[in-house]
């Protein structure tokens, strides 16, 4: 982590907190669903449609294909995100999406699977290689937090994502830890 830590930026976020680790989620399901709850969401609404789902619905593949559309509704989640959850649910079931199963597969190849499920875009597929297989290197462009970070860090337009990324090369291969800085510095 040797190129996050000295980044004359990111580093003194480093000493203020600590060490931050990635592929920390417990259930790669649940992790996946609650990706797609929190897209295009404020913080606040994002965090209470995910505490009534998970109060009314067993967060599991069968769990949530077999409740009914009404209560997936009901915990605030739009018709299109129900379609989005359950798209995910049956993707679970049809194959090994979990840290075993994708062990083996790379971080462009992860990307393509999860993507090629409906609901699931790049952001998504990278909060996943980040918070669930553990991936260091990863630099999900499209989250507003990162670009976010980049401008209060480093006086970078919002709207440069091109340059961001060139930016971000200077962290390889520990992008994701770099990402997790970049959070704290708008958190």
């Amino acid at each position: 982590m040797e190129p996050v830590r000295t980044d004359p930026q990111l580093g003194p976020l480093v000493d203020e907190h600590g060490e931050l680790s990635i592929g920390t989620a417990d259930d790669a399901f649940e992790r996946l669903v609650v990706a797609i709850v929190n897209q295009q969401l404020s913080v606040d609404s994002a965090a209470a449609i995910r505490e009534r789902l998970f109060d009314r619905v067993e967060v599991t593949p069968a769990g949530i294909l077999t409740a009914e559309e009404s209560i997936l509704r009901d915990v605030g989640l739009s018709g299109q995100k129900v379609e989005y959850v359950r798209n995910v649910a049956a993707a679970f079931q049809d194959r090994d999406l979990t840290r075993a199963g994708l062990r083996d597969e790379t971080d462009d190849a992860v990307i393509e699977m999860l993507t090629e499920i409906r609901g699931v875009g790049p952001w998504t597929a990278k909060m996943y290689l980040i918070f669930v297989l553990g991936r260091p290197d990863v630099f999900p462009i499209e989250d507003l937090g990162i670009r976010a970070g980049m401008a209060e860090l480093y006086g970078y337009d919002e709207g440069d994502r091109t340059a961001m990324v060139e930016h971000a090369e200077r962290w390889r291969p520990y992008r994701s830890y770099a990402s997790r800085y970049l959070w704290r510095a708008v958190d």
